[in-house]
């Protein structure tokens, strides 16, 4: 894999910030997309567009097939059993919020537990919170070992026959923890619950296999793939999402509709009332396509390579502490400089064209667990470089200097 090519095929890429050659060390909140996925929405744009599911003229029909066409895509990238059990959504947010409401909500009793971990993002925490108060069942939250991680044995103790729902990210977008989730998945379902997989760190950086993997839902956002914004996925198990109940009503997702009563169509269908974001599944579809050119597999490697060295590079600042496992962890960096806030941090890296992360990155929770009231994270990319890994090294001894520290 060449990243040096690969950039190529990103134009936002390609531009100076502030007087120095931009590195974009953002990836984990949004990736930049590849002239693919543009050409792709710019031409459904020009010569596709109509809605789905509705006309019978050759735009609507087009639509039609590219709409679920990029749904084929997204089965076949995640290797699910069917396209029924591919639901598109607004993005990661909108698929946990969907399972919370339309399967937790119509499932749970008081008594029950829903077990998650501290280190979830809000998106994996909140709904479950929600949730908990609206059902009277209780929030059960699992230790984390000294790095973040989490151990299967405290796992193992914290599920119990009440446990209902599990919910884990499969890689923190703090921490850069990889969840061992296969594992999770088969002591949840011993114990009688299922497994939510928060995938929206997971699914752009590794091959993922749903059936392999055995969880029961999982989450991921187009946008952080290379694709656009507004577009997601929820997979679930077909059994699952036939017990689940629809949470927005309306156009397309009815059967039959009487004056005092309506029913549903089937899968995946029920879930997606109203005028779809079609032009966000074309916009995947590409996104899916481009990915599975470059391989997912070099891409994993490729990452790993780059937070290794990253991570060399950044301990030999004095006076930085990075968090999280030092070992086996994704492609992201997250740290602090000293004393220097993270915002003055990333406010300091700006200038240098360096575009990182900084604030709690929707992990409040997690930031009082490190004890600390934010950080700063650098997440790579198929487009970045071991270069950009020395600008940011670079630039953070110049922010030292800047604040004063020797």
């Amino acid at each position: 894999m060449d990243p040096i090519a690969l950039k190529a095929e990103f134009p936002i890429l390609h531009q100076d910030v502030n007087g120095h050659p931009l590195v974009y060390l953002d990836n984990a909140a949004t990736t930049q997309k590849p002239r693919v996925v543009l050409e792709a929405i710019r031409k459904y744009y020009e010569w596709d567009n109509a809605n789905v599911h509705r006309g019978v003229h050759t735009l609507g029909s087009r639509a039609t097939d590219a709409y679920e066409g990029a749904r084929e895509k997204a089965a076949r990238f995640l290797n699910s059993a069917s396209t029924r059990e591919i639901v598109f959504t607004r993005g990661t947010t909108a698929s946990l919020n969907l399972v919370a409401s339309g399967y937790a909500r119509q499932t749970l009793r008081e008594g029950d537990e829903i077990v998650i971990s501290p280190a979830e993002h809000h998106s994996n925490l909140i709904p479950w919170q929600q949730a908990a108060k609206a059902t009277g069942a209780t929030l059960k939250y699992l230790p984390l070992q000294e790095d973040g991680s989490i151990s299967l044995a405290d796992f193992e103790s914290t599920v119990t026959e009440r446990t209902k729902i599990v919910a884990v990210a499969y890689v923190s977008n703090v921490l850069g923890t990889i969840n061992p989730v296969a594992e999770m998945a088969k002591i949840a379902h011993k114990s009688g619950a299922i497994l939510v997989v928060d995938g929206a760190q997971s699914t752009p950086h590794m091959k993922i296999d749903v059936r392999a993997l055995d969880v029961d839902f999982y989450a991921f956002s187009g946008h952080k793939m290379c694709g656009p914004t507004g577009i997601g996925v929820l997979y679930g198990k077909a059994q699952l999402l036939e017990r689940m109940e629809p949470v927005e009503f309306g156009g397309e997702m009815i059967d039959f509709v009487e004056l005092y009563g309506s029913t549903w169509k089937e899968l995946p269908w029920k879930f997606e009332g109203g005028t779809p974001i079609i032009a966000g599944a074309v916009g995947l579809g590409a996104a899916i396509d481009f990915l599975e050119q470059v391989g997912l597999p070099q891409i994993e490697a490729h990452e790993k390579k780059l937070a290794a060295y990253a991570i060399e590079r950044l301990s030999a600042i004095e006076g930085l502490t990075i968090y999280g496992p030092k070992q086996e962890r994704a492609g992201l960096v997250t740290f602090n400089l000293g004393d220097v806030h993270a915002h003055d941090v990333a406010t300091v890296l700006d200038t240098e064209g360096i575009a990182v992360r900084a604030g709690h990155h929707c992990c409040q929770p997690l930031m009082r667990w490190l004890q600390v009231s934010s950080t700063a994270r650098a997440s790579m990319y198929l487009y970045n470089t071991e270069q950009d890994v020395d600008r940011l090294a670079d630039a953070l001894v110049k922010t030292k200097e800047f604040f004063g520290h020797e």
